[in-house]
C-alpha cells in the first residue's frame, strides 16, 4: 500500500508539473470526443453535455482548487466560442493579448493572484528591518505585493520584478514609491535584498529554496504567503484570513 501511495504521489507530482500543458490536454481531449462523438451520429446536444463532462473529470486530476477551475470552466467557455461568430484576427488578438499578459516564460509561476492589503502587517515585528532595507517581491504581479509590503517596511526600498509588461506598467503606475524591473526572478540575484517576498505555488518551493540557501546572506529573510519551504520548518507563521504567513531567516534553511 504504502508503494502504491507513493506511485500515485508521485505521478500526480508529474502532473502538476505539466501545467498548465496539462490543461491544454484536458481541452484537446475534451474537443477530440466531441468530435468523435458528432461524427459517430450522436444528435445534439449530448456531444457537448458529455464532452463537458470528460473535461470536469479530467479537471480533477489537478490537485490545485484554481487549476480544477480553469479547467473545468475553459471547455464549455470554448463551445461557446466555437459557436460566436468571431473573425479568425479576434481569436488572434485575443491569443497575443494573453501572451503579453502572461508570457510563456511565467507559465511554471504562480497565477495573477492578490496579496491581501494587510496580510503582511505583522511582518515589522516578527522581522524588523533598518530604514532604507532592500526588500524584494518576486513576481510581484500587479503590485498588491509591494503594497502590503509598503505597509510594513514603510522605509524600505522596495523592488518588483515581474515578466509581464502590462503588469510592469501597472504596478509601476500601483506603486510609485518602489523599483519595478522587467526580469526574471528566479534568475535575478537576491543576495541584496535583506528580504525576500514570494507568493508562488508549491511546485516552485524547492527551486526557491535552493535559491535562498546559494543567494541570501546571514541576517536576511524569505517570507512565503500560503507555501511553506520543503522540509524547513519556519521561525513563525501566522494565518491571515484563509492565507498564512511563513517566516525563514536565513540561517534555518541550512
Amino acid at each position: 500500500m504504502a508503494a502504491e501511495a507513493q506511485s500515485v504521489a508521485t505521478a500526480a507530482h508529474r502532473w502538476a508539473q505539466l501545467w498548465p500543458a496539462s490543461a491544454l490536454a484536458c481541452w484537446l481531449l475534451g474537443g477530440l470526443g466531441f468530435k468523435a462523438m458528432a461524427l459517430a451520429g450522436m444528435h445534439t446536444p449530448w456531444p457537448a453535455l458529455l464532452s463537458v463532462a470528460l473535461v470536469l473529470g479530467l479537471a480533477l486530476l489537478h490537485q490545485r482548487p484554481w487549476r480544477r477551475w480553469i479547467v473545468a470552466v475553459g471547455w464549455p467557455l470554448a463551445l461557446v466560442a466555437q459557436a460566436t461568430p468571431l473573425p479568425a484576427w479576434a481569436w488572434a488578438a485575443l491569443a497575443l493579448v494573453l501572451l503579453t499578459l502572461y508570457p510563456r516564460a511565467q507559465w511554471r509561476d504562480a497565477p495573477l493572484y492578490p496579496t491581501p492589503l494587510g496580510a503582511l502587517d505583522a511582518l515589522a515585528q516578527a522581522a524588523p528591518l533598518p530604514p532604507g532595507a532592500r526588500v524584494l517581491d518576486g513576481g510581484c504581479g500587479k503590485g498588491d505585493g509591494l503594497l502590503a509590503l509598503a505597509r510594513a517596511y514603510p522605509h524600505a526600498q522596495l523592488t518588483g520584478i515581474e515578466m509581464s509588461w502590462p503588469l510592469v506598467l501597472w504596478s509601476r503606475w500601483r506603486c510609485r514609491q518602489a523599483k519595478i524591473q522587467r526580469a526574471d526572478f528566479w534568475q535575478a540575484p537576491w543576495g541584496d535584498y535583506a528580504l525576500v517576498y514570494l507568493f508562488q505555488r508549491p511546485e516552485s518551493m524547492p527551486q526557491a529554496l535552493a535559491k535562498a540557501r546559494s543567494e541570501l546572506r546571514p541576517g536576511t529573510w524569505l517570507v512565503s504567503l500560503d507555501f511553506p519551504l520543503p522540509g524547513v520548518a519556519a521561525t513563525k507563521q501566522w494565518p491571515f484570513g484563509r492565507h498564512t504567513v511563513f517566516l525563514y531567516p536565513f540561517e534555518s534553511l541550512n
